[in-house]
């Protein structure tokens, strides 16, 4: 069941190569799409559809293939970052729109990124929340991943990228995983400096063995969390973590796309402690290469990973600042 204050929003599916994506709308205007990240879904963009609307637009959020209402295909090879792209030019179309700006939180990021570097002629503008842009290329990435957590740990990439892994930890109780999940990339809940690093397991091990207990963000409500919990209970979390295990074949996809810069009006919002901002501070570095098109860059101090959930109204005036920017 929805929350109240979510009353207001317009659902619909369109078609896509997949089959199904489950769209939920607010507002007339120019038209902006939202993607959402890992674990999350359409909701996590609830308190900016109403912002996004009562500022002229037309602001969409969408189930990714593989969440909520959307469709679930089998194959893993069926969420590769390709078929992504693919919806989303789909419910673009689907919507009767020519163009949209494009913005993504975490994994959302990342394919509203590369739903702008593929398609330029749909996507006129790209907003990156929390995780940076970085372009196609470098050393295979399990490769990456495999080497990052040495003998004792195992990052949370490599974790999820073993097929039923993830699953047979989160499935037995996905509202407490959720939560503790939650907990541990928000600001106000995660583990403290010198702490054990909720993103790696001890070799063999559980991610969640590191989550803080007993802890919720002052973002996150019991019924927002009975909302998620709800979703990936009815769905399942496997088609949410094959995003994790196309990574190699989005790299050799894209390999066309070796070094390419995203050249349209861009924006890139982050946290400074969020992990992704500091892991990924050579990107960052690297934007007046890669995001020639940067117009608005924020560090939001002293927020964590789940940006637009923890600091909703900081980070709807800087995108409503921003988009009015594209109108010029």
């Amino acid at each position: 069941m929805l929350p109240e204050h979510t009353a207001e929003f317009r659902h619909r599916t369109v078609g896509t190569p997949a089959g199904r994506l489950h769209l939920v709308e607010q507002g007339t205007g120019p038209l902006v799409l939202l993607v959402h990240g890992f674990p999350e879904s359409w909701y996590s963009w609830r308190r900016q559809l109403p912002a996004l609307a009562a500022a002229g637009y037309r602001a969409v959020a969408v189930d990714v293939r593989g969440y909520g209402r959307s469709s679930k295909p089998a194959a893993t090879d069926a969420y590769r970052m390709l078929d992504l792209v693919a919806d989303n030019v789909a419910a673009v179309r689907a919507l009767g729109e020519e163009s949209a700006v494009v913005i993504g939180h975490d994994w959302g990021s990342n394919i509203a990124a590369s739903s702008a570097l593929l398609h330029p002629e749909v996507f006129r503008a790209v907003g990156l929340l929390s995780v940076p842009y970085a372009p196609p290329g470098g050393p295979r990435p399990t490769d990456v991943f495999g080497r990052i957590g040495g003998i004792e740990e195992e990052f949370y990439v490599s974790c999820f990228q073993e097929p039923g892994r993830a699953e047979a930890e989160i499935e037995p109780d996905v509202r407490g995983w959720l939560a503790g999940f939650y907990a541990a990339l928000s600001a106000d809940t995660m583990p403290a400096q010198g702490e054990p690093d909720p993103h790696f397991a001890a070799r063999g091990g559980r991610l969640r063995d590191r989550f803080p207990t007993g802890k919720s963000p002052a973002w996150l409500s019991e019924d927002d969390l009975d909302f998620y919990a709800t979703e990936f209970e009815r769905t399942g979390l496997t088609g949410a973590l094959n995003r994790y295990r196309n990574m190699d074949r989005d790299w050799e996809d894209l390999a066309p796309h070796r070094g390419a810069p995203v050249e349209q009006p861009s924006l890139f919002i982050g946290g400074t402690l969020d992990a992704s901002t500091t892991w990924m501070a050579d990107a960052i570095d690297a934007y007046p290469t890669t995001l020639p098109g940067l117009s608005a860059y924020h560090l939001l101090e002293g927020c964590g990973h789940w940006i637009q959930q923890e600091r909703p109204d900081e980070v709807n005036r800087l995108l409503t600042d921003w988009l009015a920017t594209l109108q010029d």
